[in-house]
């Protein structure tokens, strides 16, 4: 423990009497959310919704809004794929539902808008200087491509990191917010796909074969480089709060997500059998993605079972609540037994409340004792025992 923080004080009589009991939360009090959060990211919503409409009326312009609406009904598929996988990786501590829709916005408008722009750029000086757009493709898709897309796709997690600092506790955070700005970015992407075949291709077998590729074949190849940067990010936010901090876990994180993405552009250059590629290369690297997240969910329950410990022994919580509180099999026991009661909603808030105390005293340890810190930990104690009061007087319907 950093001696520069303080031990989890003592709960006061009333709160270890309560505590003796094991609590069944309902109608918890949700700490105060910050305004200027809220109006941060609701402008940063707008902004990303303004993007996207505008590359949708491109989009439109090109293929026609019939041809716009059949390829978006095919680019939700793997987009549903994504997201369920995001909600998976996302369950520990969920994040702001706010914060998550402007990172899905930034991706599917935002950063596409910004390729659009550059790739328009570079196209008017390839015509300039004479050149002949194929002998330029392999640049585009191997140093363009990567550069510019990673790059617009990170700065969506940075300024995640930037307005929400409270909210980014560390690398799963990172991971969360890049998938979800690369899910958008794949989906307006697939949309331009599928349109293109749809129009230049001959017929539906072109379409079901670029479907089967981008679909179900890649639907994470953007999540995986994205992803780097964004656990980059995350991990510099688990060790310092400041900005600089994380500019700098961006920039680190930019290089492989870069390179991995150029790999994967490149690659089809020079490979003949892609099958084979994809189940020597791609594959593994799923793996190893999907291994690494496994790792990182795990060093978050050991995180909210140290923390909340600390509590139970400081009289806060029944130590008996502690393993139902932070672990897996224990949560999905409590939620059956909400359920009964109709009370599900209000037990996924407790855990939720508990899961953030146990994040709020790791960054106390990580960071030290700040004004600000002390403040969302003495909020969401308040919210806790509140939960626990709430419960223990009403006698329980089905």
């Amino acid at each position: 423990m950093d001696p520069a923080v303080e031990p989890v004080r003592s709960a006061p009589f009333d709160v270890r009497q309560g505590a003796n009991g094991v609590a069944q939360p309902v109608l918890a009090q949700r700490p105060q959310s910050h305004p200027w959060l809220i109006a941060a990211g609701v402008i940063g919503v707008l902004i990303g919704g303004v993007a996207l409409l505008i590359v949708f009326s491109y989009l439109a312009a090109v293929f026609g809004v019939a041809g716009l609406m059949s390829a978006s009904l095919l680019a939700l598929v793997p987009l549903v794929i994504v997201v369920l996988a995001v909600r998976w990786i996302d369950r520990w501590e969920p994040e702001p539902k706010l914060a998550q829709l402007f990172a899905f916005l930034w991706g599917a408008g935002v950063s596409v808008l910004i390729a659009l722009l550059i790739d328009s750029e570079v196209q008017n000086v390839i015509a300039g200087i004479g050149g002949d757009d194929g002998r330029f493709e392999f640049f585009q898709a191997t140093v363009q491509a990567p550069i510019v897309e990673e790059v617009a796709k990170g700065l969506g997690v940075l300024l995640v990191f930037v307005f929400a600092r409270r909210h980014f506790d560390g690398p799963v955070d990172g991971v969360v917010y890049a998938a979800l700005t690369a899910a958008g970015f794949a989906f307006t992407e697939n949309i331009q796909y599928f349109g293109v075949v749809m129009v230049e291709g001959d017929g539906l077998a072109d379409v079901a074969a670029t479907f089967f590729m981008r679909g179900f074949m890649s639907p994470f190849a953007h999540v995986m480089f994205t992803a780097l940067a964004g656990f980059a990010i995350g991990f510099a936010a688990s060790k310092s709060r400041s900005i600089l901090s994380g500019i700098g876990g961006f920039l680190v994180g930019l290089v492989p997500a870069v390179l991995l993405h150029a790999f994967w552009n490149g690659a089809l250059y020079f490979v003949w059998d892609f099958f084979g590629y994809y189940a020597l290369v791609q594959v593994p690297l799923f793996l190893i993605g999907v291994g690494l997240v496994l790792y990182l969910r795990k060093q978050e329950r050991n995180v909210t079972l140290a923390r909340l410990s600390e509590y139970a022994d400081a009289g806060w919580f029944n130590p008996a609540e502690i393993v139902v509180l932070a672990t897996p099999a224990g949560r999905r026991r409590a939620q059956t037994w909400a359920s009964g009661y109709g009370l599900a909603r209000q037990m996924k808030d407790y855990i939720g409340y508990s899961t953030k105390l146990a994040f709020t005293r790791q960054r106390l340890l990580a960071e030290g004792d700040t004004q600000a810190l002390r403040q969302r930990e003495a909020m969401l104690l308040r919210a806790v025992v509140a939960s626990r009061r709430a419960l223990q007087a009403p006698a329980y319907r089905r």
